[in-house]
């Protein structure tokens, strides 16, 4: 080699080293649910938003309007129950979760009783009203939440925010796990099992139109059981993360008229040990106007990502980055 060759090396190496330290590049696991789910592909749309690897185009320029060097994705896991308890032990650097199962890990109530408490569980956004789903088959008969009495009813797997409420609601309407003949299988995989005609009925809680549940009614007559009447009243007066809520008509194939049911809050959650800029640079860019018209365009649920939705039932602290950034943009006091 001649020393003009070994000079041009170490030259390109300082220029490399120099654009390492410019802008180093970090990873950012955001854990969703089944890929089945509504959340997966949430995930998958605010994983794009925030990222911006080095290299990329700036926003200016018609690129990412992500986060400078930052690399998100979303991991497909057993939803909110999984995500938190991830975090808490390092595994996940954000996830999405229910509100109810949220205040429950923080506060060390509900679900969490005789667990420790998630105390480091913060808040970053809440991001749009997940549903109760009550799917039944139509021949089964099942016409209301009673009728499941004796029926095969899938309650979601274990670990799932969706077992949790699906065992609230038949507690709510005079039923136990006793009085039907539970599974514990995913969306998915209950739909399957409901096809063959071994599943009269399974629970999912989560946005709609869940693909999982579109896919049966195309190629399955189903009836989406409504959640309402005195037994749904009282529910959401006892569990105040529980809102009111409805499937309108057409939402799946063979719906006709709108369905009553009950609804929790999605929420985007972290550890208050990820770093304050990180997390206020993160809420940025999933509320700036390229990212809300990827949303809008992307699912049917991300219409509903807002800044005027992000601050609504907020039942954890929420993390000093997405706090900061809220109280600048006025949605916080």
């Amino acid at each position: 080699m001649n020393k003009r060759f070994i000079l041009g090396i170490a030259a390109a190496v300082g220029i490399l080293a120099q654009g390492a330290t410019a802008q180093e590049m970090s990873f950012f696991r955001i854990g969703t649910g089944g890929t089945a789910g509504t959340y997966y592909p949430i995930g998958g749309l605010i994983a794009n938003a925030i990222s911006n690897p080095p290299g990329s185009r700036a926003c200016e320029d018609g690129g990412s309007c992500g986060v400078p060097g930052l690399v998100a994705t979303a991991v497909a896991s057993n939803g909110s129950v999984g995500n938190i308890n991830a975090i808490n032990g390092g595994q996940l650097e954000s996830g999405f979760t229910q509100s109810d199962v949220a205040y429950w890990a923080q506060t060390g109530t509900g679900l969490w009783e005789g667990q420790p408490a998630v105390e480091k569980l913060r808040l970053i956004a809440n991001l749009y009203p997940e549903s109760i789903h009550l799917v039944a088959s139509a021949e089964s008969g099942i016409a209301s939440v009673a009728d499941l009495k004796g029926k095969r009813v899938s309650l979601d797997e274990p670990g799932s925010g969706t077992l949790v409420d699906a065992r609230i609601i038949l507690e709510a309407y005079g039923l136990s796990e006793g009085d039907v003949k539970p599974e514990f299988l995913k969306p998915d995989q209950a739909a399957d099992r409901m096809r063959d005609g071994a599943m009269d009925a399974f629970f999912f809680v989560g946005g709609y139109p869940a693909g999982a549940i579109a896919e049966l009614a195309s190629q399955h007559d189903i009836k989406l059981v409504p959640i309402e009447g005195e037994a749904a009243d009282k529910l959401r007066e006892k569990y105040t993360f529980f809102a009111a809520d409805s499937f309108p008509a057409g939402t799946y194939n063979g719906q006709d008229g709108d369905v009553a049911t009950i609804s929790v809050g999605a929420q985007m959650v972290t550890s208050a040990d990820q770093p304050e800029e990180l997390i206020y640079n993160i809420t940025k860019a999933i509320y700036n106007d390229n990212t809300q018209k990827l949303f809008a365009a992307g699912h049917a649920k991300g219409k509903l990502i807002t800044l005027d939705n992000a601050t609504e039932g907020a039942g954890i602290p929420w993390h000093p980055g997405a706090e900061k950034f809220y109280k600048e943009a006025g949605k916080l006091e």
